[in-house]
């Protein structure tokens, strides 16, 4: 009884000390420190909070299973410690059948639950929105080292190229205004449909806190919805080549009335129609023609 007195007396004191650092924690604190996320503003896009709350929930139980083990591991090392004056063996144990089970099914049990958290929510941010509510529709073609966007809707369509280095400025410095822009109007239904021109490559704007491979042949789709207007850096995230750092891009999350002026810019520069994958390298390979029947005579 009285060691319970003890505990629950032990238990306030941490439990309001929880509580006051928690409610003093800024958002980026909360979020775990991940991108995208301002004091007071809403989430870059409608998925982020829900992937940094996977985020931040895995490390707080991964956290808890350290703490323990440690525990653990220090406290068996002082109380099982050699004393002094003891000679020979510790007394030996076969097995605890409790302990046993305890550190087979607790570890089970966190498996299972990170699965189906995961699974849960990588199911709800690949879902993707029916085709009569899909407010923006972009095909993005990867290509060794810049991007292409078409603006499929409204049928024009904006060429890209690879990361300039600038005269001026810090070493490396690169000339932003010439870099790539895939320019998105905010509280829009946005569905991406991702295509590779020659490798695999990877489409990652890092507010997002979500990327996704690009596979020649194979279209890949993202969906969702910006929230927050401002300029996010994108970049390719799968190894391609010699120039993959330079393969960057912006996107820019604008207004709608903002979004509608740059598509009529597109075609105030003769952009109009969809660049098509006709340069697709991988159309010169081995194999990927239909074989010729010749006749015999």
């Amino acid at each position: 009884m009285r060691n319970n007195r003890r505990l629950r007396w032990a238990a306030i004191p941490i439990a309001a000390s929880l509580s006051l650092v928690l409610a003093g924690c800024t958002q980026a604190q909360l979020n775990g420190f991940l991108p995208g996320f301002v004091e007071g503003e809403a989430p870059v896009t409608n998925h982020t909070e829900r992937v940094s709350g996977l985020w931040v929930t895995s490390w707080i139980v991964l956290l808890v299973v350290g703490v323990i083990t440690w525990g653990l591991t220090i406290w068996a090392v002082i109380a099982y410690r050699r004393r002094k004056g003891q000679t020979g063996l510790p007394v030996q144990l076969r097995y605890n059948m409790p302990i046993e089970v305890f550190y087979t099914i607790i570890p089970l049990i966190l498996v299972l639950g990170f699965f189906a958290f995961t699974a849960r929510d990588q199911a709800a941010i690949e879902q993707r929105f029916a085709e009569d509510d899909v407010d923006v529709k972009v095909e993005v073609i990867a290509k060794q080292w810049a991007w292409d966007f078409n603006y499929v809707n409204e049928d024009v369509y904006s060429p890209g190229i690879q990361g300039q280095l600038a005269d001026e400025g810090p070493k490396g410095s690169l000339v932003q205004s010439e870099l790539p822009t895939l320019v998105l109007p905010v509280g829009a239904n946005v569905e991406i449909e991702l295509e590779s021109r020659d490798v695999i490559h990877s489409f990652w704007v890092v507010d997002f806190l979500y990327k996704k491979d690009m596979f020649p042949g194979k279209t890949n789709y993202m969906s969702f919805v910006p929230e927050r207007e401002g300029t996010y850096a994108g970049k390719c995230a799968e190894l391609c080549g010699e120039y993959h750092s330079l393969m960057l891009f912006n996107v820019e999350v604008v207004s709608q009335g903002e979004y509608d002026d740059y598509i009529e810019s597109l075609r105030d520069a003769g952009q109009e129609g969809q660049l098509s994958n006709e340069y697709d390298r991988n159309q010169n390979l081995p194999g990927t023609g239909e074989p010729e029947l010749k006749e015999e005579h």
